[in-house]
């Protein structure tokens, strides 16, 4: 695939948005681009084949691979596979399953390891992400201390929609691309509590959900 197409793909993410044209392009020499059919996974933090990924199209979920669990999601113009640039062992292994068609490109460590140390911007900005993420590991130990188990679905719901979602006339409507299962392990609940929790959401009209989308309606100011 030629850079140019490439360069395409950065575009809109806003880990670049400081960068030059031209360094963009000598960034765009050293990746690789693939599509990834809904349901497929990559293994993340092998030595062999650490990469940093690029989420141009579609939404990931990390999964833990000693428990299956999911760890977080990913949402297209943000990046995966970051951890493998801060952790050199192999003692923490996840993998990336795309949740619908994706479009990805990648990048090896040690080459996104050379452009950091050139471009203080970028190096800024994956350290920002990273740091994000962690807030939002602390943020999920917090509310399990302190929020019972239907707070936690609750607002792990609303802020699915309004993250993932978009704005139609009067509702924000997102794909409903999660299982209850998912849902469980993001919340640290039951499956059984979050299927009895969205149907009284959607009993009182909080929320709305059939097998493809999952909406709320949107909150006018008065």
């Amino acid at each position: 695939m030629n850079t140019y197409t490439k360069y395409w793909f950065l575009d809109g993410f806003n880990l670049f948005n400081k960068l030059s044209r031209s360094a963009i392009m000598r960034i765009c020499e050293t990746l690789e681009m693939k599509n990834m059919d809904k349901g497929k996974t990559i293994q993340l933090l092998k030595n062999d084949k650490k990469s940093v990924f690029f989420l141009k199209k579609g939404t990931i979920k990390i999964v833990d691979e000693h428990n299956n669990t999911v760890k977080h999601l990913v949402k297209e113009g943000n990046i995966f596979g970051e951890l493998s640039l801060f952790d050199n062992s192999d003692t923490i292994e996840e993998q990336a399953i795309a949740l619908e068609d994706c479009i990805i490109c990648y990048i090896k460590v040690h080459d996104m390891e050379k452009i950091m140390q050139e471009h203080d911007s970028l190096k800024n900005g994956v350290f920002k992400i990273y740091g994000l993420r962690i807030k939002k590991l602390e943020r999920r130990l917090s509310d399990l201390l302190y929020k019972d188990s239907a707070t936690r679905i609750t607002e792990f719901i609303t802020d699915y929609i309004k993250e993932f979602g978009e704005n139609k006339k009067d509702r924000i409507i997102a794909k409903n691309l999660l299982s209850h299962k998912d849902i469980s392990h993001l919340t640290n609940t039951s499956r059984q509590t979050v299927s009895n929790v969205m149907s009284s959401l959607r009993k009182d009209k909080i929320i709305d959900y059939s097998s493809q989308f999952v909406s709320m309606p949107i909150k006018r100011k008065t």
